[in-house]
């Protein structure tokens, strides 16, 4: 009688056509290992999507850290909706750290790990801020990135040694933003706070005053103080400040009577 193993489920996503399928055959040649190939981010999304249906799921999924890129011509995230099409042309292409963000968010048990051509501090902080638990060179060896998977099952992260200090540099960075942006926030007066929570919505002002039942005008001032007190000078940079902050959208309800309106 034959013993049973564990398998492991793994997804590898890479718009490299021939290194998707190479590294695919390769992990499938080790005996606990079951592994598909998905050539874009809706691609994966839909493989997510069709094994959920059927009772099966991932645990790993490799991620090119340049996905979407051959599609885009650059490296701006476009997130496409659960569940695009494999084909990866319903729903435009997903850039690698959005994918990852986005499974962590709706799939937690799955472990992601980006693989990349190139050391990058700055991109493998931002993959570990999404969720990856690591980070491992496209030509590391099949034993090394064996090791990974297995590690991230048991909750471990990878990053090459080289990364480390380049890595927690952009992570001390990223929470010193952080935290000036908290204490700019803090120094809102509580209104002031509410108006900030509906610009995050994407309200504009008419729709501010009707919520909040004060006059446009009222709502202008607040806006033009908040503006000052965070040292912006438009909703735009306003909100992503906010974001850095913590700082969450007003809860939507009703109707919304104007949306995108901007600061005259």
């Amino acid at each position: 009688m034959g013993v049973s193993v564990a398998r492991i489920r793994v997804l590898v996503v890479d718009d490299h056509r021939i290194f998707a399928e190479s590294l695919a055959a390769a992990l499938a040649a080790e005996p606990d290992v079951d592994v598909s190939a998905a050539g874009s981010g809706p691609a994966a999304l839909r493989c997510l999507e069709r094994a959920a249906a059927e009772g099966r799921r991932y645990d790993v999924m490799l991620v090119d850290a340049e996905l979407g890129v051959l599609a885009t011509g650059g490296t701006r995230p476009v997130p496409a909706p659960r569940g695009a099409a494999d084909d990866g042309t319903d729903g435009g292409p997903v850039d690698g750290i959005s994918l990852v963000a986005g499974v962590r968010s709706g799939r937690p048990h799955i472990r992601t790990v980006v693989l990349a051509e190139k050391d990058d501090p700055r991109r493998a902080a931002m993959a570990l801020q999404a969720g990856a638990s690591g980070w491992v060179a496209k030509d590391c060896s099949l034993q090394r990135l064996l090791t990974v998977i297995r590690g991230v099952l048991r909750d471990e992260t990878h990053l090459p040694p080289a990364l480390l200090t380049g890595v927690l540099r952009e992570l001390t960075a990223a929470r010193k933003h952080r935290t000036e942006s908290e204490q700019l926030v803090e120094s809102l007066t509580p209104r002031e706070r509410e108006v900030l929570r509906c610009m995050v919505a994407g309200l504009g002002r008419k729709a501010v005053a009707e919520r909040l039942f004060l006059s446009p005008h009222t709502v202008r001032t607040h806006m033009q103080n908040v503006l000052g007190k965070l040292g912006v000078h438009s909703t735009l940079a306003a909100v992503a400040l906010a974001r850095r902050a913590g700082v969450g959208p007003a809860p939507l309800s009703g109707d919304v009577v104007e949306r995108g309106g901007q600061l005259a």
